[in-house]
C-alpha cells in the first residue's frame, strides 16, 4: 500500500433500426467541424503524446517512491477557496442553436486587462497564461502551480459556466495526444455503432431538464460522440480479442487455430457485435462500448468543449484511463465506489452514517447516478462544472467525497426526518465551493488503507 498520490499533490493547502451513414450525420455536418486545438499546441514542452495521464503517471511515481513507506500520511492545509467572478462569452458548439448575445462581444473586451508583471501578475491571469504558452521551466512545478490554481482561483466563467480555458485545463491534465479532426469524422462516416440503438434510447432524455445544455449542445452532436466513443471502444477490444473476423469457411469452428481450444476460448474468439452492447447487459470484466449513464458523463465535455472532436478525445480518455471500471459490463468500479461512500461517511459523520444505516439506506440505494456520472445528474451544470475542474486536478475518486459532502450539506434536515428516502431520491442544487472546501479538508480524516481503495476504485 503506498501513499496517496493527492496526499503528495496538494503542497499548499425504446429501440430503433439502424439508421443510414446518411440518417447518422446532422443537417449541418457539411460546415465541417472545427479543427481540435490540442491542449499540446498551447504547451510546447509538454510530456510525450501517447503517455498515461497525469493523474496516473503521478500515482505510478508515488508507487515506486514509496514501497516501503507508512500508511499515516496526512494531507495538508488546504487554502480557503475565493468566489468566482462572473465573465461571458458566445458559444461556438456543435449544430446547437446559439441565442443572440451580441451584448457579449462588449463584455469580451471589458474582461480584457492590461499586462502587469509577474510579481504583481492575478492568480487567473497567471492561470490563463499557463494555458496560452505553456509552462516555462520547470514542468512539474507548472503542474503543480496550475492545479494549485484551479483548487484556489477556480477558472474565469460566466454565468452559465462558460469558460475558454475550461476544456483546454482538461485536456492538460488528461495528457491529452494531439488528434486530427478527421480521426472522428472517420468514426461518424461509418454510421451505426453495435451500440446504436442503444444510444439512441438514451441520448434523448439526457439532461432533459437543464435548459442550458438544451440550448447549446444538440441531441445530434450527443448521439454523433457516442456512437464514435462506441466505435473506438469496439475497435480496442477486437483488437485485444484478436482478429475473429477472419473465418474459414472450410472450418465449422471459423477458425484452424480454434480446432483444439477450449469452449472458454471459441466463445471469447466469437463475433463481437452480436449484442447491442457489447458486453454491457451481460457484464463480466470485460470493458463494454455503452453503458447506460454514459450519456450523461459525456455531457459536461460537449458543454464545455468549442468543438465536438475536443470533447470526443477528452471523453474517450477519460473513460478509458481514468474510470474505465464505471464502464465495464458489470460496472464493478461503481459499485466498489457505493461500498466507499458508505465507508468514507462513517468516518466523516458516524452520527449521519448510523441513523442512515438504521432506516437501510445505503449509497446503492442513493448514490448510483452520483457515482457513475460524477454528480453531473445533479444541477446546476455550472456548479458540475466547476466540481469537475477540481476532480480533473486531484482525481476522479475524490467524487467519493463530494458525494459524502452533499450528504453532510442535508444533515440537519436528514436526521429530523422520519423518511430520508424521500429525501434522498434527488439531491438538492451542487454547492460547488462548499462541496469542494469539505472534500479536501475531509481529506485527511481518511486512512491511508480507505484511500488507497479510493485511488484504485474505477480501475
Amino acid at each position: 500500500m503506498t501513499n496517496s498520490p493527492i496526499k503528495q499533490a496538494l503542497h499548499l493547502p425504446a429501440s430503433t433500426a439502424a439508421p443510414t451513414e446518411h440518417q447518422l450525420r446532422s443537417p449541418k455536418s457539411s460546415r465541417g467541424l472545427r479543427k481540435l486545438h490540442s491542449a499540446h499546441q498551447l504547451s510546447s514542452n509538454y510530456a510525450a503524446l501517447n503517455t498515461t495521464s497525469l493523474i496516473s503517471q503521478q500515482r505510478q511515481q508515488q508507487q515506486q517512491r514509496n514501497t516501503s513507506a507508512s500508511h499515516t500520511a496526512q494531507p495538508p492545509q488546504i487554502p480557503p477557496l475565493p468566489i468566482l467572478s462572473s465573465h461571458h462569452r458566445t458559444r461556438s458548439n456543435s449544430d446547437a442553436v446559439v441565442p443572440n448575445v451580441a451584448s457579449n462581444a462588449s463584455t469580451s473586451r471589458k474582461m480584457t486587462t492590461t499586462r502587469r508583471s509577474p510579481a504583481s501578475q492575478d492568480p487567473r491571469e497567471e492561470l490563463e497564461g499557463l494555458v496560452r504558452q505553456g509552462p516555462q521551466g520547470d514542468l512539474q512545478a507548472k503542474l503543480a502551480r496550475l492545479r494549485y490554481l484551479v483548487l484556489c482561483e477556480g477558472l474565469l466563467a460566466d454565468g452559465d459556466g462558460m469558460s475558454q480555458s475550461r476544456i483546454y485545463v482538461w485536456l492538460i491534465l488528461l495528457n491529452a495526444p494531439a488528434m486530427p479532426t478527421d480521426s472522428y469524422l472517420d468514426l461518424i462516416r461509418r454510421g451505426a455503432s453495435p451500440a446504436y440503438s442503444k444510444i439512441r434510447n438514451d441520448t434523448f432524455r439526457t439532461l432533459a431538464t437543464n435548459p442550458l445544455f438544451k440550448r447549446r449542445v444538440s441531441e445530434a452532436s450527443l448521439i454523433r460522440l457516442l456512437n464514435a466513443i462506441a466505435w473506438k471502444l469496439h475497435d480496442a477490444k477486437i483488437e485485444r480479442l484478436g482478429d475473429s473476423t477472419k473465418v474459414n469457411a472450410a472450418n465449422e469452428l471459423g477458425s484452424p487455430e480454434l480446432q483444439h481450444a477450449s469452449t472458454v476460448v471459441k466463445h471469447a474468439q466469437g463475433p463481437p457485435t452480436t449484442t447491442a452492447t457489447d458486453g454491457s447487459e451481460a457484464g463480466g470484466t470485460e470493458p463494454g462500448i455503452y453503458v447506460q449513464g454514459m450519456n450523461v458523463l459525456c455531457a459536461p465535455f460537449l458543454y464545455a468543449a468549442r468543438s465536438e472532436a475536443e470533447a470526443f478525445v477528452a471523453f474517450h480518455l477519460f473513460v478509458t484511463r481514468e474510470c474505465p471500471g464505471y464502464v465495464r459490463g458489470a460496472m464493478d468500479g461503481v459499485h466498489k465506489g457505493l461500498a466507499l461512500v458508505d465507508k468514507c461517511l462513517a468516518i466523516i459523520d458516524p452520527k449521519l452514517s448510523a441513523y442512515l444505516q438504521s432506516k437501510h439506506m445505503k449509497a446503492e440505494l442513493y448514490a448510483f447516478a452520483s457515482v457513475l456520472t460524477m454528480c453531473a445528474c445533479t444541477p446546476p451544470l455550472p456548479e458540475v462544472l466547476q466540481i469537475w475542474d477540481f476532480l480533473f486536478a486531484y482525481g476522479p475518486h475524490l467524487n467519493i467525497l463530494c458525494i459524502c459532502a452533499q450528504l453532510v450539506i442535508m444533515r440537519e434536515t436528514l436526521l429530523t426526518s422520519p423518511s430520508p428516502t424521500k429525501l434522498l431520491r434527488a439531491f438538492p442544487p451542487l454547492q460547488a465551493k462548499l462541496i469542494i472546501e469539505f472534500a479536501a479538508s475531509n481529506l485527511r480524516k481518511i486512512p491511508a488503507d480507505i484511500y488507497e481503495e479510493l485511488v484504485h476504485h474505477a480501475e
